[in-house]
Formats: structure tokens, sequence, C-alpha cells
């Protein structure tokens, strides 16, 4: 089986990926959408990819064309921000590395009491997680968004949340491929 890579071995080149089976396909890609293996599977079904874009952009359309009950249930699998599992430390290793970058593994006790408000008051409104690429925002344009989006309807919260979700699974996905060497 084809893993993923850690900091002692290489990310694989698109070309090396296109051919792959398509279980370590699935299995090189499994982390890209949170705790939902079956996106690499479905994402594997469409090789080849001609560029890293394409490949990131199907696992957007993958999670866009899938039915409502499967999307929530994928936006509910992100863990909260600065929640109970990052204090477990039991969050996916992308998830915590990803915190981890806007700071929110270093937050004051203000800071981390406004997180458990603004996690409260999504849960009670959307019965969802607030979901952001954390690696596009800083900690301040984080809870500004949060603030921001309570004022969403149910639905638009769920389109701006896969919308995140999307652009998560992009710089995961530009993360696991190496440039192709120039020839």
């Amino acid at each position: 089986m084809t893993q993923p890579p850690s900091q002692s071995t290489r990310p694989l080149f698109l070309s090396e990926l296109n051919a792959l089976p398509a279980s370590d396909f699935a299995q090189y890609f499994a982390g890209v959408l949170e705790h939902s293996p079956q996106y690499a599977a479905a994402v594997a079904a469409g090789r080849p990819y001609a560029d890293t874009e394409l490949l990131a952009g199907a696992f957007a359309a993958a999670l866009q064309a899938d039915s409502e009950p499967a999307q929530l249930a994928l936006i509910r699998a992100h863990p909260d921000l600065a929640g109970k599992a990052a204090l477990a430390g039991t969050l996916t290793a992308e998830s915590a590395s990803e915190q981890a970058s806007a700071g929110l593994d270093r937050l004051s006790a203000e800071e981390y009491a406004e997180f458990q408000r603004l996690n409260s008051a999504y849960h009670e409104k959307f019965g969802l997680p607030y979901v952001v690429c954390v690696r596009e925002n800083t900690k301040d344009s984080i809870f500004e968004g949060a603030r921001r989006r309570l004022s969403h309807t149910p639905q638009q919260e769920r389109a701006a949340a896969l919308h995140e979700i999307g652009r998560i699974a992009r710089l995961r996905v530009l993360d696991l491929v190496a440039a192709e060497p120039l020839t």
C-alpha cells in the first residue's frame, strides 16, 4: 500500500499517482477530507489527472456532488477549532498542523474561552462545527469569520462550510503531490 509521505519520504509525482492501483491511490489520499476516505476512492476513479489543480478540484467536485446527508456527515467530521480534540491531542495530523499554523494551539485563556463560545453557538444554531481553511487565515480573521457566519441561514452555512472544505482539500492535495521534474 502506498502511504502519504512522512517527513523522511517525498511526495509522489502526479505521473506516479496516476499509475497507482486505485486502492493505493485512495489510501494515499485518504486524509484529504477529514475522516472521509470514500472521497479518495471516488477521485481515484477519475484518473488520469492532467495536473494537480484538476486532482484537487476532483475532491471538491466529489463532495459537492454528494447527497446532503453525506455532506453534513463530512462537515460534522471536522473538529471544533481549539476544541476538545485539540486539547486531548486526538486531532488528525493534518488538522493539528493546520490549527497550529494559525496559532490556535497557543491561545490565551480569553481567546480559548471565545472559541468555546463560538463553537457552542455554531452547534446550537447549525448542529455543525465552524469549518474554515485555517491555513489561509489568521487567528483574528478566523474569529471574525465565525462571528459573521453565525448570521447565515443553515443552507448558507452548509454551502460556506463545503466551500471551505474544498479549500482545505486543495491545500492537502498540493502537500501530497510533488512537482514533476523539468525535462
